[in-house]
């Protein structure tokens, strides 16, 4: 006969076997998902553009971000952390990045949205180079899942220009 402790340990082990085995299959399963989201960014205003006491350029714009990500969201998709950032190069550095909105999707119900904000996070460049740069808008989205690895990707949008003075 076998012990207690020895068919509660054969159960735990089947049952967690059996449970690694279905996440190995949800994790493989997202694969073959393949997404198709759209976004659209638009500079609607520059609020202002300063140079700062201590020497450093800094923008505020008013921006409209649509996106459709619903083709990210599957069965097994948690969340999707998305993220606005202004691109750009200088000569001391061959890319800048700096977010300027961000926030969490929670359901494939929410992934469908347009919003028209202004810069949540502060766009401060060191130095003075911002003046008549030429700079992307890039939208980066995080899909983290419920068992399996997280994936990332982003779409591009070129043709954003600073004024050349203050303002």
């Amino acid at each position: 006969m076998h012990s207690f402790g020895y068919r509660a340990n054969a159960l735990l082990t089947f049952s967690v076997t059996i449970l690694a085995l279905m996440c190995a299959i949800a994790s493989l399963s997202d694969n073959l998902n393949s997404p198709s989201p759209t976004a659209q960014l638009q500079v609607l205003n520059i609020n202002w553009f300063q140079k700062k006491s201590d020497g450093d350029d800094e923008v505020s714009m008013s921006l409209n971000v649509s996106a459709n990500l619903e083709s990210l969201f599957t069965w097994n998709t948690k969340q999707v952390f998305v993220f606005v950032a202004a691109e750009y190069d200088t000569p001391k550095n061959s890319l800048n990045q700096v977010s300027l909105w961000d926030g969490i999707i929670l359901s494939k119900e929410q992934a469908k949205f347009s919003i028209h904000t202004t810069n949540k996070y502060r766009f401060i460049d060191e130095g003075s180079n911002l003046r008549g740069k030429e700079f992307n808008l890039t939208m980066h989205w995080h899909v983290m899942p419920k068992t399996g690895k997280m994936s990332a990707n982003k779409l591009v949008m070129t043709g954003y220009r600073l004024p050349v003075a203050y303002r």
